[in-house]
């Protein structure tokens, strides 16, 4: 599992930067909304993130579905992610109180990355390139 956790660390960090410059690109000179950039380079950081594990992480995985379905799973898989994000600054800045920039950016950025980090290492390890051997289980 190493090698495995290694090669998807490395391709979300491609991912993060490519969201990030986009995002940074498309607010600045290009001059979009904050909603509109930020959709559009989330996008964009999946299909950094896919291509990635695709052809590095699990390159020697034989796809049970189209690439196209895998993409379209890894990136349900992406959102819940997100979605995973928002909830624990939801949770923490409108059920617990916990209203400054500090507590948002640690809940979301902080508590919240690291949980979405373990879902998605799961989701895209047993939904996304589930080996033929391998059964969707959480121990792999």
């Amino acid at each position: 599992m190493g090698p495995e956790l290694l090669g998807f660390a490395a391709a979300g960090i491609c991912a993060y930067a490519a969201d990030l410059a986009l995002f940074i690109w498309l607010r600045g000179p290009v001059g979009l909304d904050p909603l509109t950039a930020k959709a559009l380079s989330f996008v964009a950081g999946c299909t950094v993130a896919y291509a990635g594990n695709a052809l590095g992480t699990y390159r020697g995985e034989r796809a049970r579905v189209s690439r196209l379905r895998q993409h379209g799973i890894f990136f349900a898989v992406n959102i819940a992610g997100a979605l995973v994000q928002l909830l624990c600054i939801a949770v923490s800045h409108y059920g617990l109180g916990l209203t400054s920039q500090r507590a948002d950016t640690v809940s979301g950025a902080g508590i919240g990355m690291a949980l979405a980090t373990v879902l998605r290492f799961w989701g895209t390890r047993t939904l996304v390139f589930r080996a033929a051997g391998r059964e969707a289980s959480w121990t792999g």
